[in-house]
C-alpha cells in the first residue's frame, strides 16, 4: 500500500464543492488546494474539511497545478478540478490501487470524463469529446504538466491505464458561465500563444468548427444545450483570430 496525495484547484468553487470533496476525502493521505482568490464560501467550506488552502494568482491551469504538485509530500498525486466529481466505483478502484504494490513510476493513470453542460451531459464541449480520458493519478517525479495556455495535459508517462467508473465534469453550469469562460479562455490563448492575426481564418475556422462540433460530433443530439456547445465552439474559434487581429491592429506602429 502507498500513500496518496489529491491535489484541487479552486476559484470561486462553493457550487460543488462539498460534492467534489466527499469522494476525495475517502482516498487521499493528504489533501493540497490552490486557491486563486475566491470571494464566496470556498475557503469555509475548506475549513469544514479541515483543509486550509494555499494561495497563488492564477497564470495558466497548467502552472497552477504544477505548483499544487510541488507542495504535496507524495510520490503519487491525483489533480482534480474543482467542478469533476468522482464516483463510488471511481473512489474503489483509487482503494484497489492504493492497496498493491507501488506502481512504475512512468505509468499513469486516466479518468474517464463525462462532460456536463447547463446540467446536462453532453456528447462534446469544445475541443473535446464527451467521454475524454485526462491522466490524472501518477507519480510526480516522472509526470507534471504542460504549460499550454489552454487545454493542458499531463505528461512524461510511458503507459497509462483507465481507471473503472467515470468522473462527473459539471462545468458550464449558466449561459453567463458559458461565455465568461469562452472569454478567458481566448484571452488567455491570444496572451500566451501566438495567434496570427486574420479575420478570414477565424471565419474559416469558425465555419469549419460549426460543422465538425455540431454536425460530426453529433453536438446537434443534444438539442438545445448542443445549440449552446455549437455556438460556444464556432465563437471560440472565431474569438481567437479576432482578439489578435485587434491586439495587432492596436498596437503602437514604428
Amino acid at each position: 500500500m502507498f500513500p496518496l496525495s489529491v491535489c484541487v484547484l479552486t476559484f470561486n468553487s462553493a457550487r460543488l464543492l462539498k460534492d467534489v470533496l466527499t469522494p476525495l476525502a475517502e482516498i487521499a493521505d493528504e489533501l493540497i488546494i490552490v486557491d486563486s482568490g475566491s470571494s464566496d464560501e470556498t475557503l469555509e467550506i475548506c475549513q469544514e474539511f479541515g483543509i486550509k488552502p494555499v494561495y497563488r494568482a492564477y497564470t495558466t491551469h497548467g502552472e497552477q497545478m504544477n505548483y499544487a504538485i510541488s507542495q504535496v509530500s507524495n510520490q503519487w498525486v491525483l489533480c482534480m478540478d474543482s467542478d469533476e466529481i468522482l464516483d463510488p466505483k471511481t473512489v474503489e478502484e483509487i482503494k484497489k490501487i492504493k492497496s498493491g504494490a507501488m506502481p512504475d513510476p512512468h505509468m499513469a493513470f486516466r479518468i474517464s470524463r463525462h462532460w456536463f453542460v447547463l446540467g446536462q451531459e453532453v456528447h462534446n464541449i469544445y475541443p473535446v469529446t464527451s467521454p475524454d480520458y485526462p491522466v490524472r493519478l501518477f507519480n510526480r517525479e516522472c509526470v507534471g504538466f504542460n504549460n499550454q495556455p489552454v487545454d493542458d495535459a499531463a505528461e512524461g508517462y510511458s503507459n497509462t491505464a483507465v481507471i473503472a467508473g467515470f468522473v462527473k465534469h459539471d462545468t458550464f453550469f449558466s449561459i453567463h458561465e458559458v461565455f465568461n469562460k469562452l472569454n478567458g479562455y481566448t484571452t488567455r490563448l491570444v496572451k500566451y500563444k501566438h495567434v496570427k492575426p486574420s479575420l478570414a481564418r477565424g471565419m474559416f475556422s469558425a465555419f469549419g468548427s460549426f460543422w465538425k462540433w455540431y454536425i460530426f460530433k453529433n453536438g446537434w443530439k443534444d438539442g438545445k444545450v448542443g445549440v449552446v456547445t455549437g455556438t460556444y465552439a464556432v465563437a471560440y474559434s472565431f474569438m481567437k483570430y479576432l482578439k489578435a487581429w485587434y491586439q495587432n491592429d492596436a498596437s503602437p506602429k514604428k
